[in-house]
Formats: structure tokens, C-alpha cells, sequence
């Protein structure tokens, strides 16, 4: 049916140029609430123009017609460099629109083709070919832009949603933690590996996101794992896999890497210190787990306390009873302690190769970068080299 009437439009095309080249007007009132107004195609026009318009306008009601009727907000990625067609073609297979060479076609009556932006957007079935051509382009200015840093706990990063979209921490958290379950966000593959009580902790991709006004919780979820989903590559999770990891031990072991790192290229290497000491059987004893494990600070307002032994009222941190506690328990923690970026999550599916097993803060340049160590003898000296006593 679709073809006959592109026929038709095609007859009605060659008909107008004719027209044209006899030097008459013909006027068309374009309907269906495109933002057209009523306009002359005359000798003015190119016989290519000519036919994009009768295309148009034999498709003018179909280009107000959404594709479904389910309202449910749906993910869709622009990949950079792609074309109008290729993206049309996605559309199209995500259920989003009906005929990918009108929304293509579209775009070009426009001029919106070269205007397409990668980046993740959120659209519905019932949105109109025009409202999802005007949603993709780069002119159009986001309603609400919403910016969540590296490193955050689950917590934190409920309470940065909330400040920066108004969506109560409570909807989010309990979002977060169980009630993705009950939602088609349990239908992620990289989910899939998940303990039966894990929540969506380290899942929650660090990001600036473009959102609609009105966004839910379950939109601004779905846009993180949307996005997640983007970033780590498949040849990121095969690389994992190729070390004997889960995407779960992945991204568990890039949310310690993100604590721990400050200066971007010593993330590769801290990678390679813990799974050194993943693979020869010894404790991580990484600090940022024992952090994670004590919680909020009521005293200071912190999610991430100093660990002083007489503020903490041990003696060692394996003291402290928690199974994320990589002092005490042998291997990962049961799941990630943030939501770590791209970087941290690259140098774990990619650590450098390495054979150190110990670092610390370099006292001497305080910048932020570690001395690292290979044995025992070494990391004493490094400590006793920043005023630490070496038992």
C-alpha cells in the first residue's frame, strides 16, 4: 500500500513540474500541524524540491499519526557519525516510528537532516514523526539538564537527582533497589549476573543527561542504564571476561579503582594492584570498602569517613564486621561502592600489567599520585619514607 502511494506521489511530482515549466502556481495548504504555512511551489523551485513537497504532502496525515499507543518512555541512542537513514532505519526498529523513508525524507523537507546530535534521548511511541525529528536535533535546548559525577554512592546520587530534577530521594532509592525488579529495567543482559539482593549500585552511569521537563524516576534510571549499556563496550565486558570476570566483578572492581584514583593515568595500574592480589589469594584491603560499609557520618555529613582507628574504636580495620569489608573478607565485595566512569571501568577491563601489589599516597609530590611497590621490603619503605612507622 505504502508503495502504491509513494507511486501516486511520484505521478503528482513529475505533474507539478510540468506545471511549473508552463509558468503556473500551484498552492497548497499544508495540514496536520506540521508549523507550515500556506506557500506557492513555483518556477522558484527545483523539480527535486517540487517532489519532496508532493511527497509531503501526500503524507501529511500520516506524519501526525504516532507509531503506538504506549506512553512508556523509551531509550534511544545516537551514535556519532550516523545518518539520517541509518538512524530512521532504528527508529523503525525500535518500534518509535512506522516508515523510516518519510521520517528520512522528513528531515530533509526540514533541513533537520545535518542536525541530528548523538547523544541518549528519551521518546514515546505516541510522539509524532515531527516531535521526534525536532527532539534529535542540535538546536533544540533541553528542558533539564541533569549532571551526576564519578565516584557517588547510591545515596548521593539520589540526593544529586533530587536537587537537580526534584524527584524525591525516596522514589529513587527504592527505585534503585528492589523496585527495578518489578520493571522492564530488569531486562538488561548485563543485569543479568546480578545476586538476587543487589540493587542497581554501580549501575547508575556518571553523566550529563539532557530530560524532558517532566521526568519520573524510572525515566532518569532508564537513561543511566541506557547509557551504561552504550559505554561499556562489548569489547570491554569480552576483555573481562578474558580475565575471569562477571560484568558484576567489573564493575565492583572499577568502583575501587574510582575511590582510590586521583590522577587518570595511575587507574590502569591501581587495576593491575588489586588483581594482583585477586589473583594470588591475598586481602585487597582497599580503605574505600571499609568506608562504604560504616555509612553516613552523622558527625561530619559524610558518606565517605576519615578511618581513624580511635574515632572507630579498633584496633585494625578488620576489626569491623562487614562483608564489605576488604580487610576482613577475602576477594571482591558482594557488589560495586559507586557508580564509577568510563576511565575506571576502561583500566579495569584494561589494567596495565604490572607486578605490584602495594601502593599509598605519595607524601612528596601531593598531588594525589601513589607509590607503588612491588614487595613488602619496598611499601615499608615508601611508608617510612612518608613518616609512617613501620612495625
Amino acid at each position: 500500500m505504502k508503495q502504491t502511494t509513494r507511486v501516486v506521489a511520484f505521478l503528482l511530482a513529475l505533474a507539478s513540474v510540468g506545471v511549473i515549466v508552463g509558468g503556473s502556481f500551484w498552492a497548497f495548504r499544508r495540514t496536520g500541524g506540521l508549523g507550515i504555512s500556506i506557500c506557492n511551489i513555483s518556477a522558484a523551485g527545483s523539480p527535486k524540491e517540487v517532489a519532496l513537497e508532493t511527497y509531503i504532502q501526500m503524507h501529511a496525515d500520516e506524519l501526525q499519526r504516532p507509531a503506538g499507543t504506549d506512553n512508556t518512555p523509551v531509550t534511544f541512542v545516537v551514535q556519532p557519525g550516523e545518518t539520517a537513514a541509518e538512524v530512521a532505519r532504528r527508529l523503525q526498529e525500535a518500534g518509535l516510528i512506522s516508515d523510516a523513508e518519510l521520517f528520512r525524507r522528513y528531515l530533509q523537507y526540514k533541513g533537520m537532516d545535518a542536525g541530528l546530535e548523538a547523544g541518549t534521548y528519551t521518546l514515546r511511541q505516541t510522539m509524532t514523526i515531527p516531535e521526534i525529528a525536532e527532539a534529535l536535533q542540535s538546536g533544540r535546548r533541553p528542558e533539564r539538564v541533569l549532571t551526576v559525577r564519578e565516584g557517588l554512592r547510591l545515596e548521593e546520587v539520589a540526593a544529586t537527582v533530587a536537587a537537580q530534577t526534584g524527584i524525591p530521594e525516596a522514589d529513587f532509592i527504592a527505585l534503585a533497589t528492589t523496585g527495578w525488579r518489578e520493571t522492564d529495567l530488569k531486562d538488561y543482559p548485563f543485569l543479568a549476573d546480578l545476586p538476587p539482593e543487589a540493587t542497581l549500585e554501580g549501575y547508575l552511569f556518571p553523566e550529563t543527561y539532557r530530560l524532558p521537563e517532566e521526568v519520573t524516576a524510572y525515566d532518569v534510571v532508564a537513561r543511566m542504564l541506557a547509557t551504561f549499556d552504550a559505554r561499556v563496550t562489548e569489547e570491554m565486558r569480552l576483555s573481562a571476561a578474558n580475565q575471569g570476570l562477571t560484568v558484576h566483578q567489573l564493575v565492583t572492581l572499577a568502583s575501587l579503582v574510582e575511590r582510590e584514583a586521583v590522577i587518570p593515568e595511575e587507574r590502569p595500574i591501581i587495576a593491575s594492584v588489586f588483581l594482583n592480589r585477586l589473583r594470588n589469594g591475598w586481602l585487597l584491603n582497599a580503605d574505600p570498602t571499609v568506608q562504604y560499609a560504616l555509612g553516613y557520618d552523622e558527625r561530619t555529613g559524610t558518606w565517605w569517613r576519615r578511618l581513624y582507628f580511635d574515632e572507630l574504636g579498633v584496633n585494625s580495620l578488620a576489626d569491623i564486621d562487614h562483608p564489605y569489608n576488604t580487610y576482613r573478607y577475602p576477594g571482591l565485595p558482594p557488589g560495586p561502592i559507586c557508580s564509577p566512569g568510563l576511565a575506571s571501568i576502561q583500566a579495569s577491563a584494561f589494567p596495565a600489567q604490572t607486578d605490584y601489589f602495594y601502593f599509598i599516597a605519595d607524601c612528596h609530590k601531593n598531588d594525589g599520585s601513589h607509590l607503588f611497590a612491588r614487595t613488602e621490603e619496598e611499601h615499608n619503605a615508601n611508608y617510612a619514607s612518608c613518616g609512617g612507622t613501620v612495625p
